[in-house]
């Protein structure tokens, strides 16, 4: 079986899903050519476990101090050059055609009427799962912007809806983590804004992972550069973190049993809508703002909670590899059977 894989570039939890969907077709002998776009060819990192990849440019959303910029991003977008990308992208000889909301690869694949399945969380937004924060022009882009006609949603929780568990790493938690250690993780966010709202709490241990690069001015914020290993290693020990909302890396930190403190951006219906599941979940905490008194008071909180997810890479693969049968519910009540919450604290 030959498969392309277009992948969303611009935040790293498409990136994390990718990695383990490749190894998870490495494992089955399936031959795979990976597409990312949306950041510059420089800013990827730990790209090793991608045997044959190629970069281009895509569509990104432009963000600023924690807010998405839809006319910046308008502004940004260079039609041309886009439609330029769609029109060269060879999608001949290839069994199959994925997309992780990667926007070339869909609409190359739905100008040439071949068939592409899109995986990941954005197509769970095509159920009813918990929305907040739409209108119009975010509505549209989620609808439009990597579109596919066959697709499978990923979430936290089911939701009465056919859609299946987080594409994430399976890993056990770690017999002793901690207490003090905070992994931090706002890329989007202003750098100096993030360090000014940790400063105070000085009986906590902050470690900041940012491709920014600026100096820490006390000894309890530890500036990190972005590493996928370093950041595995610190979110393994560590008591919890601070996010924005993205899915993938809150998803981790659910199957570590972490505290989770997120802020979304705004303006971004993904990402409110994230907060909006994980506060129905019970699943973490919100602050719609870098709000010092949300952070003391997440701080002083031990609730987290620990979610046990299958190993659905592994799944997804058997069943491409089976010929990609109708899912019916049988297959979506197997998928979610051995996921178990788990009251990790209090």
């Amino acid at each position: 079986m030959k498969i392309f894989y277009g992948v969303q570039g611009t935040g790293n939890g498409h990136i994390t899903r990718a990695r383990e969907m490749a190894r998870a077709f490495a494992e089955a002998g399936v031959e795979v050519t990976y597409l990312f776009s949306g950041r510059d060819a420089a800013r990827y990192f730990d790209m090793e476990i991608f045997s044959t990849y190629r970069v281009m440019k895509g569509l990104t959303f432009h963000t600023r101090n924690g807010e998405v910029s839809y006319l910046q991003t308008a502004l940004d977008a260079r039609p041309i050059d886009f439609i330029r990308e769609v029109g060269d992208l060879d999608l001949n000889g290839y069994d199959l055609v994925l997309s992780d909301f990667e926007p070339i690869t869909a609409w190359a694949a739905k100008i040439r009427k071949k068939k592409v399945l899109g995986i990941g969380h954005q197509y769970a937004f095509k159920h009813r799962v918990p929305r907040a924060g739409g209108d119009l022009l975010a509505e549209s882009v989620m609808k439009y912007f990597a579109p596919t006609r066959q697709a499978i949603g990923l979430h936290w929780h089911h939701f009465g809806q056919p859609i299946l568990p987080p594409i994430i790493a399976p890993h056990q938690p770690p017999a002793h983590c901690v207490a003090n250690k905070i992994v931090v993780y706002l890329p989007f966010e202003n750098p100096n804004d993030v360090v000014r709202l940790l400063t105070p709490f000085k009986a906590f241990d902050f470690w900041v992972y940012t491709p920014a690069a600026i100096k820490s001015p006390a000894g309890h914020i530890r500036i990190k550069p972005l590493s996928r290993d370093g950041f595995q290693n610190d979110l393994h020990d560590c008591a919890g973190i601070i996010s924005n909302a993205g899915f993938e890396l809150v998803s981790e930190a659910l199957q570590l049993g972490k505290k989770i403190l997120i802020k979304p951006l705004h303006a971004q219906l993904e990402q409110i809508s994230n907060a909006a599941a994980l506060q129905q979940l019970g699943y973490g905490r919100i602050m719609n703002a870098l709000d010092p008194k949300a952070v003391a008071h997440w701080l002083g909180n031990p609730h987290r909670v620990r979610v046990t997810y299958p190993n659905v890479a592994n799944i997804l693969v058997s069943w491409m590899l089976d010929g990609m049968p109708p899912i019916n519910d049988d297959f979506i009540e197997a998928s979610w059977s051995g996921v178990n919450v788990l009251q990790a604290g209090h």
